[in-house]
């Protein structure tokens, strides 16, 4: 709907652009005529028109395509401001079982619409709303709308992208060909980053360096440091307080509740980028109040 208002809004202003451009021309010309020449048939000075001023442009929202999925849908991410200092939320790591976290990435996105012109200026906000886009397509029912995600034994539909392959365990930290979720073996790969998907990230993450990154997932409520054996970045834990402390989230530490290989988070840790994990409290809310807050508390860190 963004777009289509947009569309509308880009042709009405070409046409109107047009309109006023000719009509410009039309009367530059006939003043031009009616002052060449004076009674006298001297030439007359003409006046010098100023130039209107420039006004200052604000970045709202731009769109890149990272790259696409196993199906060959998008990856787009969002930028909104243009300073060096970039924060980057990810959402729909875990496409269909994750859902809200993809609903909440776009309330992110139109909050961040609304105060773009009042960023601080060293900032840029990136959202990337949903990384695993197949999976996410497995819960879209057919009128468009989100579905809740159908849960059979230790698989939740839409939970992995198309080759069957748990994104959040394809990353270069501790990874092993098979993983756990729960009690349940997952398909992690067949080597690192063997997915478009978690090429997409990697290769975004490793080109831009964001000096913060926040992956949404769902659900169990709390946020999460990232480190990679064992080692844990201090602007990570500062991370995790600052998030904790204004969305009300616990602030839980390391995730221990049982093994994982290859969690993005922690691989983004291993080269140097302070990343947390932000889990929401159930499968349906977006928690939109607290997130909003913790979003508007990351911005205040790192804005100058």
């Amino acid at each position: 709907m963004r777009y289509f208002f947009a569309l509308i809004i880009i042709a009405l202003l070409l046409f109107g652009g047009y309109y006023i451009f000719t009509s410009d021309r039309s009367q530059k010309y006939d003043r031009e005529e009616e002052e060449e020449i004076a009674d006298d048939g001297d030439l007359l000075p003409r006046e010098e028109e100023e130039e209107p001023e420039e006004e200052e442009v604000v970045v709202i929202d731009t769109v890149r395509t990272l790259g696409a999925s196993v199906n060959n849908r998008d990856i787009v991410a969002h930028h909104y401001g243009t300073g060096p200092d970039e924060i980057l939320f990810v959402g729909g790591i875990h496409g269909g079982y994750s859902w809200n976290s993809v609903l909440l990435s776009y309330e992110i996105m139109d909050y961040l619409e609304q105060i773009s012109s009042t960023l601080p200026q060293n900032i840029k906000v990136t959202v990337i709303p949903v990384l695993n886009p197949d999976g996410l397509s497995r819960v879209v029912n057919t009128s468009g709308r989100f579905s809740p995600a159908d849960v059979s034994g230790n698989t939740s539909v839409g939970r992995f992208n198309a080759n069957g392959v748990d994104l959040n365990r394809n990353f270069d930290c501790d990874w092993k060909p098979s993983s756990y979720w729960r009690e349940a073996e997952v398909n992690a790969g067949s080597f690192v980053f063997s997915e478009p998907e978690s090429l997409a990230l990697r290769d975004y993450v490793r080109s831009n360096k964001p000096v913060a990154v926040v992956v949404f997932y769902s659900a169990e409520g709390g946020v999460y440091v990232s480190g990679c054996g064992g080692v844990i970045l201090p602007e990570t834990n500062q991370l995790m307080n600052i998030y904790a402390n204004a969305s009300g989230y616990p602030a839980k530490g390391s995730f221990t509740s049982y093994e994982i290989s290859g969690d993005a988070t922690d691989w983004m840790s291993k080269i140097g980028i302070p990343a947390i994990s932000v889990l929401l409290s159930d499968h349906r809310s977006t928690e939109w109040a607290k997130n909003r807050s913790g979003v508007k508390a990351l911005i205040d860190r790192y804005g100058n």
